[in-house]
């Protein structure tokens, strides 16, 4: 029997990719994490032909609707043991809503009022993007539509939210909890990172609190789908709003997604 305050493997891991103009994004990237995690939870088992499945598409009914208003879409790519102990790959094409896409497609990050709560698991959720959020779901019961449980080990340190990881700035710094394990390795995550070294912006992978949190100058996340979204309060108390190193890493990264550059 599995602990209720873990997330039950058997039920597989899954990716969500935007799709943006009939391209599923940063598609080469997804599918190594998510090759990573069937490596170390399911050694030694034949795993599914991902690449090829995905690329059988089309999905060019998948747009942002960046011109009409149509809003976007995204692929959910599970992986599960099958009855048989195989394991199966089922993906879905899904439709999603154009508010979603305000933090990649208007002139700044999304300005809905996101809000953090503490939910506390000690160690964390881990490296793999499981498909039973059911203790997520636990979590986010009773809070308001734009809120997220924000993930604390047991002794206070900060490591996600439960759909997105975790920026902020500390005195001019961008500073993100460490992939030590206990979080996922996002794949937006990482090219933030990427994006703020190149844009010169002193970078730092260190532990944070939530009072570094309170008192930094501006609080983001970051996640697949919803890009880059602005954090307004954490446990109920407001957060700085300054926002420039936010917008000038949320504009870098709507051109790399659109222009393609990254498949």
């Amino acid at each position: 029997m599995f602990d209720r305050r873990r997330p039950d493997p058997t039920l597989g891991v899954f990716e969500t990719i935007l799709v943006l103009d009939g391209r599923p994004v940063e598609l080469d990237a997804h599918l190594a994490r998510l090759e990573a995690s069937l490596a170390e939870l399911f050694p030694g088992q034949d795993r599914p032909s991902l690449d090829v499945q995905v690329e059988r598409g089309p999905y060019a009914h998948l747009s942002t609707g960046t011109s009409t208003g149509n809003g976007g879409g995204a692929l959910r790519i599970a992986v599960v043991p099958g009855e048989d102990g195989e394991l199966e790959a089922r993906i879905e094409q899904r439709e999603v809503p154009l508010g979603d896409f305000l933090s990649l497609f208007g002139s700044r990050p999304t300005t809905a009022k996101m809000s953090l709560h503490s939910f506390t698991l000690a160690g964390g959720l881990g490296a793999h993007k499981w498909a039973d959020r059911s203790l997520l779901d636990e979590a986010q019961a009773g809070l308001p539509a734009q809120a997220l449980p924000l993930i604390v080990d047991a002794d206070g340190t900060v490591l996600e939210a439960s759909r997105a990881n975790v920026f902020a700035v500390c005195s001019g710094v961008l500073v993100t909890p460490p992939a030590d394990g206990r979080i996922l390795p996002g794949v937006t995550r990482m090219r933030v990172l990427e994006i703020a070294a190149e844009l010169g912006i002193d970078v730092r992978e260190i532990d944070l609190r939530g009072d570094d949190l309170l008192t930094a100058e501006e609080v983001f996340l970051t996640g697949s789908v919803r890009g880059v979204e602005v954090v307004q309060a954490l446990d109920g108390a407001e957060l700085s709003r300054h926002g420039e190193i936010t917008a000038r890493i949320a504009a870098e990264l709507r051109g790399a997604w659109a222009g393609a550059k990254f498949g």
